[in-house]
């Protein structure tokens, strides 16, 4: 009898996969002012480094849709699989290429695997799981990203301190996991019997309910990012913070986003998926108004072990909403949408906020991010509220 079912090694396989999203950009952040020293003489030098990061971020919003179009045409097992190959190789690139340039496209390649990798494995998820073993399974895979997230940043940092290029060996992590899609995947039925193929082809996409889930997406990635860009740059402007320590202040925010994200099912149980959403921008918000305070590394760790309770219910709260609300047959379209709108999030913060940089500085760039954080939060409320009482009625 052997000691892990196949079904078990399934749900480590999908586990760990997810892993490999969070990877995509912000493993590169301890490493930012040493490459943009390293590319000193290249016009705009330190916006294209930080760039570097968020490149994948553009290439993964504009595959998605073609990746969740492929999922649902094709499979989901037969594009996990190109998409795992195609992440080791155009990752670790980095490691090699002597021009920004070249690193850079890398990582649009980069971003292309990674809109097959979340797509599929996010799609899995609704394709196995339902309602609070949904929700709960859920939770692991925001605890996995967290936990991911947390060994990645940490070993990220310590190998920048030796070279900035290291980093990207950590790509290399996709080929551990692509046995485990080889072996323990099988392809879901993912069209109900109930439904017959006339309902299949007319049914409209419920367009209405994701205009809110891909909104709150977008925003919720944008004020996020912030953390990963700038904050390399603000705790090393006044010296004294090493890159190791840079990894470690990040690392942080993983653990609270752990405890939540395996507490989600329980939250999720007395919440809406929208009430989740306003906690999510609240202490997004607050750990981003701490920071704009004083960049002392030991409050800066504070305020993100604090974000990090956001970030614990973003990922899971944001995915079982997904889902929940879309059809068996649409749900890889509605899942590349999602990670479209994550990451076009993610590649706008910088974007957004390097005006802000310019005019204000990193202090009042975090503090901008944190107003806006607790608008969303108040203007989520009111909205939670107002339907409640118009239900009453």
């Amino acid at each position: 009898m052997p000691i892990i079912t196949k079904t078990g090694a399934r749900n480590i396989t999908i586990l760990s996969g997810s892993t490999m999203t969070v990877l995509a950009g912000a493993l590169l952040a301890p490493s930012l002012p040493d490459m943009a020293l390293a590319f000193q003489d290249v016009p705009n030098a330190e916006f294209l480094v930080m760039l570097t990061l968020t490149m994948p971020a553009l290439f993964i919003a504009l595959g998605s849709p073609f990746a969740g179009i492929l999922l649902d045409k094709l499979g989901r097992k037969p594009v996990l699989i190109v998409s795992l190959i195609l992440y080791g190789i155009s990752g670790t690139s980095g490691f090699f290429v002597d021009s920004l340039f070249g690193i850079l496209v890398g990582r649009a390649f980069l971003g292309l695997a990674v809109a097959g990798i979340m797509s599929g494995f996010t799609t899995l998820i609704a394709d196995y799981f339902t309602g609070p073993q949904l929700n709960k399974f859920m939770g692991y895979q925001g605890a996995a990203i967290g936990l991911g997230g947390m060994v990645s940043f940490i070993l990220a940092g310590f190998l920048a301190d030796i070279g900035w290029r290291l980093p990207f060996l950590i790509y290399l992590a996709a080929f551990i996991v692509l046995p485990g899609v080889l072996l323990s995947i099988d392809e879901p039925v993912r069209l109900k019997a109930t439904e017959s193929k006339d309902q299949r082809a007319s049914a409209p996409f419920p367009l209405k309910p994701f205009v809110m889930i891909y909104s709150i997406t977008f925003a919720s990635m944008a004020i996020f990012f912030l953390i990963p860009i700038l904050l390399p740059f603000y705790l090393t402007l006044g010296g004294g913070v090493s890159n190791s320590q840079v990894g470690i202040a990040l690392a942080a925010q993983t653990v609270t986003s752990i405890i939540m994200a395996l507490l989600y099912y329980r939250l999720r149980a007395r919440l809406s998926f929208l009430s989740l959403a306003a906690f999510v921008f609240l202490f997004l918000g607050i750990n981003n108004v701490i920071i704009s305070i004083t960049p002392v590394y030991s409050v800066v760790v504070v305020a993100l072990l604090i974000g990090g309770i956001g970030l614990g219910i973003l990922p899971p709260n944001l995915g079982a909403w997904v889902a929940s609300t879309a059809p068996p047959s649409m749900r890889g379209r509605a899942v590349g949408g999602f990670t479209m709108f994550l990451f076009l999030g993610q590649f706008a913060s910088p974007l957004i906020i390097q005006p802000f940089v310019q005019q204000f500085g990193f202090a009042g760039a975090f503090l901008g991010a944190g107003a806006v954080s607790m608008i969303l939060t108040i203007v989520i409320v009111g909205f939670v509220l107002y339907n409640h009482l118009r239900r009453k009625h």
